[in-house]
């Protein structure tokens, strides 16, 4: 047998690939529909351990280039902790502030963008582009491939969220080195996601940000393009 036939023997028999139900089907399309950034409307009831540990094993199977698995989940329930975070966030806020037209600093300002203390979990997400080794697989000529695979990581863990009736706010105005030294993250890691994580009232319509007037969804025509990138896209043929 030769070495290229010997190493699919090892692969192993493939699992049915049809379609979903359409229940089933119709369920993933939910959680993607009906996602939503959380900033206001978390309750301070604790997440069960056990819907905890099932979004956490939702998002360790994300895909990962190579097959490395760079992300890592600190898990900050600490009050005392929350608040030098929320802390950083507040200077970070103003400083972004500032950097909108003068028209808009006050509708910015008005906007709730974290919900560090009101969750009961935080979770800091972070990548280490060093996992799987000097070399990784696929990572070859795309250096910042373990931002994506980690980014898959947030995106399976906000959707199995969803399906739990919990709610996930991703927190990006923050300064990176101080939040790292607040949670003793090694100096090489990427701080890639801060996440407010619990209970909520209830989960808005349709985005809020949207709802708020800072912007609308784009149709989805307009990010489509075929064979080529063109000005404006085209849609789906």
């Amino acid at each position: 047998m030769s070495r290229q036939e010997d190493s699919s023997a090892t692969v192993g028999v493939l699992t049915a690939g049809e379609a979903f139900d359409p229940a089933d089907r119709a369920a993933v399309y939910r959680a993607i529909a009906t996602r939503r950034d959380v900033r206001g409307e978390f309750l301070p009831d604790p997440i069960c351990e056990d819907a905890l540990s099932r979004i956490l094993a939702a998002a360790h199977q994300a895909p990962s280039v190579g097959l490395s698995q760079p992300w890592d989940f600190i898990l900050v329930r600490d009050r005392k902790t929350r608040a030098r975070v929320a802390e950083i966030f507040a200077e970070a806020n103003e400083e972004a502030a500032g950097r909108f037209p003068a028209e808009r600093q006050a509708q910015y300002r008005s906007l709730k963008l974290q919900g560090i203390l009101s969750a009961p979990l935080n979770i800091c997400v972070t990548s280490d582009p060093t996992r799987g080794g000097p070399v990784v697989l696929g990572a070859t000529h795309m250096a910042d491939t373990d931002l994506f695979s980690t980014v898959c990581a947030i995106q399976n863990l906000w959707l199995a969220a969803r399906a739990e009736g919990i709610g996930v706010g991703w927190v990006s105005i923050l300064h990176e080195n101080r939040v790292k030294a607040v949670l003793g993250i090694p100096a090489h890691l990427r701080l890639v996601g801060y996440l407010c994580v619990g209970h909520v009232r209830g989960f808005h319509d349709r985005p809020e940000l949207e709802k708020r007037g800072w912007r609308e969804r784009d149709d989805l025509a307009m990010h489509v393009h075929n064979e080529r990138w063109t000005a404006t896209g085209a849609g789906i043929r």
